[in-house]
């Protein structure tokens, strides 16, 4: 039985950490992309935009019923055979519009929820005082909705940032594609996996301790 080699566990960190700013990176532009793609989606379900909100109910049927790694062979595999125009696509660019359409349907549903969450007679109120519609939704309206959807929004991003680890299946050289090359070179699995294990423990930390820090900030006035 072989014993376990905290050594070279000790000794994988500085190769993962090398390749830390791909995982990030991906994780935070996906982010950013899928916020932006679920407000509007979010904003055109609560106003019920007939045409719209239909296909964006089948945008959101579709990615949050099929598996995140089929999106991404859809997307860099499969899209290419029939659209020549995604040849030219890498495998970190595929991996990022895969991350912002799959999250971005679950982040548009938290956002929905969060605004319906806000009483109606809020915007009456705010009507009542000479605020247009969209002033009334902009000022009063979303800032309370986003205070509320914070801590849903922060677990899809810690999912978002996990998930990046599919990446690898793509060829995107990032921690945990890194991990299983040193993991298939040395045949030391669990030393190699362990290690990248705490690198994303870490990171997961670091998240939470910002999301508390900023909902305190956002909970003074309340």
């Amino acid at each position: 039985m072989n014993s376990f080699d905290i050594d070279y566990t000790l000794g994988i960190f500085p190769i993962l950490f090398k390749y830390i700013d791909i995982t990030i990176s991906m994780a935070l532009i996906s982010s950013v992309i899928a916020l932006v793609i679920a407000v509007v989606i979010a904003l055109t379900k609560t106003f019920s935009i007939k045409i719209l909100s239909q296909i964006f109910n089948v945008y959101i049927s579709f990615f949050r019923a099929t598996p995140l790694l089929v999106q991404l062979f859809l997307l860099y595999y499969g899209l290419p055979q029939i659209f020549p125009v995604f040849n030219s696509l890498d495998a970190y660019t595929a991996s990022i519009i895969g991350l912002s359409l799959h999250f971005s349907a679950y982040m548009a549903e938290t956002i929905r929820g969060s605004i319906a969450s806000i009483e109606k007679g809020q915007f009456e109120a705010a009507e009542s005082l000479g605020m247009s519609r969209f002033q009334s939704f902009y000022h009063i309206i979303l800032p309370q909705a986003f205070r509320v959807a914070i801590p849903s929004l922060v677990n899809n991003f810690v999912d978002l940032l996990k998930s990046t680890s599919l990446a690898f299946t793509l060829g995107v050289p990032e921690i945990m594609a890194k991990a299983q090359l040193e993991a298939s070179s040395s045949f030391k699995y669990f030393e190699s996996f362990l290690a990248v294990a705490i690198v994303y423990w870490l990171i997961v930390l670091v998240i939470e301790y910002i999301q508390k820090k900023y909902e305190k900030k956002l909970n003074k006035a309340y």
